[in-house]
């Protein structure tokens, strides 16, 4: 009797493993489809460095150039997908344009409709990223857009110049990622 009851809860207990690990399956399989690390497009798969030169400038922005290459810079390095190099070492060269830096009214007074309070500053970057060995195999291109606001006061200028730099950050990153995930 004490050898059927002891078969009996075995039996129980294997079953309760059983049980657990067929619910304990469908939670595995649910990331079956997801994979660790970077998700490089194809074409940018044997990519592992990247230079980036001074990029160009066609505002009347002063050094907008200097502020747009130190951001794709930065977001290269903070997304960790690329390394930067210089040109001889580099996979592929990442060229850049700042096309336009446009401003325009979010908010205006009540009293002056004619003078605004607040400004939108956008900012867009042209881009190629070619291969080093053969500059004419373009791996990727586009256009990059960043975006940022602005109070006005009484010195617009400097307030133009310190918005400046987080609308090429966002066009930076925005392109960044683009090159590591493909969209």
């Amino acid at each position: 009797m004490k050898s059927m009851v002891k078969i009996a809860t075995s039996s129980v207990s294997f079953f309760i493993v059983r049980l657990k690990l067929l619910l304990l399956l469908p939670l595995l399989a649910s990331c079956a489809g997801y994979r660790l690390g970077n998700a490089k497009p194809t074409t940018l798969a044997r990519v592992k460095t990247i230079a980036v030169p001074m990029f160009a400038n066609d505002t009347q922005h002063p050094k907008a150039e200097v502020l747009a290459t130190s951001a794709v810079s930065s977001a290269v390095s903070q997304d960790g997908t690329f390394r930067i190099t210089n040109s001889e070492h580099a996979d592929a060269i990442l060229s850049g344009r700042i096309e336009n830096i446009a401003y325009s009214a979010i908010r205006g007074s009540r009293l002056d409709t004619v003078h605004p309070d607040e400004l939108s500053n956008t900012v867009t970057l042209t881009w190629t990223l070619t291969d080093s060995t053969n500059p004419r195999h373009i791996l990727a291109s586009g256009a990059s857009i960043g975006i940022s606001q602005l109070f006005v006061d009484p010195d617009l200028q400097s307030a133009r110049n310190n918005a400046l730099p987080d609308a090429l950050e966002r066009a930076a990153e925005a392109l960044v990622s683009r090159l590591a995930n493909g969209f």
